[in-house]
This record gives structure tokens, C-alpha cells and sequence, in this order.
């Protein structure tokens, strides 16, 4: 007889090795279930090929990290052939999901990014009812940013209101809704508003009575238990030194501001003792590498685009300045900055970014912060670091690296599993 766990947890997501910081949340998240008792979990994600036809910025396949035993990472393959023209890979995740949600085995299933992983949930757990097989299944959809500028925004912006629904409507299909941030939250509050001045529907009272901020999961101690040699080996592989650069760490796409940052480091002073170091891949490399060809001080700035989980905390450790000059655009604003929190437990010199949409529930004040698209600013913050003193340095080191405990994934996993056992609560006084 096939003993079957007692409890899982799915969860739908773009996975390693995709460079964004909710492939690095899903992780955390896993492996945060483990630890409170979960036997079975599950990353359903996309297969690699797929990723890569997609153009999505990735990390070295050589150098993800592995996940902890227990933790299972599926891929399912497409469903059909060219005769079908879109939709095979949705049509593979979903019909995975069915089967899990009907195998007999109490589940927690949460998706990352609505588009499309929450439509798929949706839609899953809509078909493993009718199959008449008993189920037991609890969602969480967890909104991200950019599933409402990149998603439902340009819908209403096109006309397409349909599209827009459809999102938030299997959004709302889950028993619990999330958002990365509170920042977050009132962007699809406001979306949904509009959505529904346009054309009589009401999402905005549905999500303002059901949406909640959950913030991302951060494997803290990953960046508290930094090895100095092990730091130093990996500063000396790449011909850097510690204090000797000022660094950028994210995926390389125009909101994210790099452009700034190079004009800025440009005119500082800073650029005489320090290098700019600039590691990361995406959609804006090839103008990026363009523009810092040209630039006076282009023998001092250095591109790397094949940094692996385990090295990424050392280099933002050594760094002098960790700057993310992240700037509002239609497709893409940033809701939460995982990247600066993690740079926080790190250690090393001061964070640098803009107050752009959920940055400062990530920083408090633990951050210098400069003006969107202002290099001038960026050259007098790293300046302004270059003449800071030790003391001053290590207090801020000290007060940035407190505020980031808060994100452990321990932390909140309980929390989330806190509101699941009040969502159920409500959900059976309503059915009672």
C-alpha cells in the first residue's frame, strides 16, 4: 500500500533558474514548509527549455543551488501538438494540478504572479470538483506588482476589459489574496476601481475586503552566516576587493535604473578608488554594456552575468554600496526590492535606491535615498559614502541588518499560515 503524506504544499510559480526575487520567495517558502511540518512539497514551474525560448533573464542551470530533500520541483511537459498554437504548457500545469488536488492528500496550493499561475489554479481546482473525487484544497494567490501595471493596467489602457477581469476574477477565486506589499495592495485597489467606473463591475469592494499584505519570504540566516574567507575567495576569483566596488545586483531591464547609476558613478569621485561592478542579465544588457563602453570611466566598470545563488551574497557583502536606482515605467515598478533586503543581512557598505513603489516598506530608513533618474544625486550618495566613517558605517550596517529579520521565511510562513487558519474559519461560518 502507497502511503500518502498527511500534508502538502503546491506552489505555482517561474522558478530558478529564473533571476527574479519570487523564484528566490518560492524557495523560501519551501523550504520554510519543511520546517513546520509539510511532507510533501512542490514547485510546479515551467520547464527549462520553455523558460529560455521565453527570453526570461537566467541564472547559470550550473550554479542554482539545490533544493533541501522533501522539496520537489515539477515541470510538466506540453499538452497537444502545433495544431494547438498557445496554450500547451498551461494546459500541461493545470492538468498537474487536477491530478494533485484529486489524489486524496489535504493541500495548500499557492501561486506567485497572477498571470498565469493563479488563472491555472483556478481553473484546476474548478475541474477537480467536477470530477466528483473528494478534494481538499486551500488556494493563496500572491499579486505581484507587475501583474497589475504589466497585466490588467495595459488591459484597461487597450480596452480589453475582459482580459482584466478575467485576472481578477480568478484572483478572487482563491481563498486567500495576498499582495508583496502594501503598495501593492492599493495598486490593485485603484485598478479595480477604474476597472469598474469603466463598466459597472465590482472588484474594488471584493478586493478591498479580501486582499492582505504578506511580504516576501527571505532566507535570512543564508546572509547571516557569511564565511570572511569563503567572502574573500570569491572577491579574489573575480579581481575585486573588499570596499573596492560599488555594486548593482538585479535583473538588467530599463526600470531598473542602471542607466542612472552609470551616469552617476561616472561623476563622482568615488569612480577614481572604486569599480563599478554591474552583475546581472535581462532584456537591457547589450544597451547597458553599449552605453558603459562610452563612458570616460569604461575600464573601471565590469559586467557579470553569470553570478550563482551561492556567490551573490558574498559580492554584495564586499561591496562598498549596493545601488538599485529602480524608477517607475508603465510596464514595470518595483513593489517590494527583495534584492536590498537581502544586501541588508549582508552586511558591507550602504544601501543606495529611490523611493519607488514598495521600496521603503523593504528599507525604512535604513537606506540612502536618492531622486528618480537624478545621476547627480546618485555621484554626491556615493561620495557621501566614499567620506563616511567607520563608526557611522557600522551603525548604519547595524540598524539596516535589524530591520531585515523581520522577512525571515519562518516568520512569514507563520503568518500566512496564521491567516489560512482564520481564512478557513471564515470560510465555514459561511458555510454554516
Amino acid at each position: 500500500m502507497i502511503s500518502l503524506p498527511n500534508r502538502r504544499l503546491v506552489i505555482v510559480v517561474r522558478a530558478d533558474p529564473v533571476i527574479c526575487g519570487h523564484s528566490g520567495e518560492a524557495r523560501n517558502l519551501a523550504e520554510a514548509a519543511l520546517l513546520r511540518g509539510f511532507d510533501d512539497v512542490r514547485i510546479i514551474t515551467w520547464p527549462i527549455d520553455r523558460l529560455q525560448e521565453a527570453g526570461l533573464p537566467l541564472k547559470p542551470l550550473d550554479r542554482v543551488l539545490p533544493y533541501s530533500a522533501g522539496i520537489t520541483v515539477e515541470r510538466p511537459g506540453p499538452v497537444g501538438d502545433y495544431k494547438v498554437p498557445d496554450g500547451r504548457y498551461l494546459a500541461g500545469l493545470t492538468g498537474r494540478l487536477v491530478e494533485l488536488f484529486t489524489d486524496g492528500v489535504p493541500t495548500v496550493c499557492m501561486s506567485l504572479y497572477l498571470s498565469p499561475h493563479a488563472v491555472a489554479v483556478a481553473d484546476a481546482v474548478r475541474i477537480a470538483h467536477s470530477t466528483g473525487l473528494p478534494v481538499d484544497v486551500t488556494t493563496v494567490a500572491e499579486a505581484v506588482g507587475s501583474d497589475v501595471t504589466n497585466v490588467v493596467r495595459s488591459c484597461l489602457e487597450e480596452g480589453r476589459w475582459g482580459a482584466a477581469a478575467h485576472v481578477l476574477s480568478s484572483y478572487l477565486a482563491h481563498d486567500l489574496c495576498l499582495a508583496v506589499s502594501e503598495y501593492t495592495r492599493q495598486i490593485i485597489l485603484a485598478e479595480a476601481a477604474e476597472l469598474d467606473a469603466r463598466h459597472g463591475s465590482t472588484f474594488a469592494e471584493r478586493c478591498t475586503g479580501r486582499v492582505a499584505v504578506s511580504y516576501p519570504a527571505i532566507d535570512v540566516g543564508a546572509y547571516l552566516r557569511l564565511d570572511p574567507a569563503e567572502g574573500d575567495r570569491v572577491l579574489a576569483r573575480r579581481g575585486l576587493t573588499r570596499d573596492g566596488y560599488v555594486l548593482f545586483l538585479s535583473r538588467l531591464s530599463p526600470a531598473k535604473g542602471v542607466d542612472d547609476l552609470i551616469a552617476g558613478y561616472e561623476r563622482s569621485g568615488a569612480a577614481h578608488r572604486q569599480q563599478l561592478v554591474i552583475a546581472g542579465t535581462g532584456p537591457d544588457a547589450g544597451r547597458l554594456r553599449a552605453l558603459a563602453a562610452v563612458s570616460p570611466v569604461a575600464d573601471r566598470i565590469m559586467f557579470l552575468d553569470d553570478v550563482g545563488d551561492a556567490e551573490k551574497p558574498y559580492l554584495m557583502a564586499g561591496s562598498a554600496a549596493y545601488v538599485l536606482p529602480s524608477k517607475p515605467l508603465p510596464e514595470f515598478v518595483e513593489t517590494f526590492g527583495i534584492a536590498l533586503v537581502e544586501k541588508m543581512l549582508s552586511g558591507g557598505g550602504p544601501v543606495i535606491t529611490t523611493e519607488t513603489g514598495g521600496i521603503g516598506e523593504a528599507v525604512g530608513d535604513c537606506a540612502i535615498f536618492v531622486p528618480v533618474e537624478d545621476p547627480d544625486a546618485i555621484a554626491a550618495a556615493l561620495d557621501r559614502v566614499d567620506a563616511m566613517a567607520p563608526a557611522e558605517r557600522a551603525a548604519m550596517e547595524q540598524r539596516a541588518r535589524a530591520r531585515a529579520r523581520q522577512f525571515d521565511r519562518a516568520v512569514v510562513f507563520d503568518n500566512l499560515l496564521d491567516q489560512l487558519d482564520s481564512t478557513r474559519w471564515g470560510l465555514l461560518q459561511r458555510a454554516v
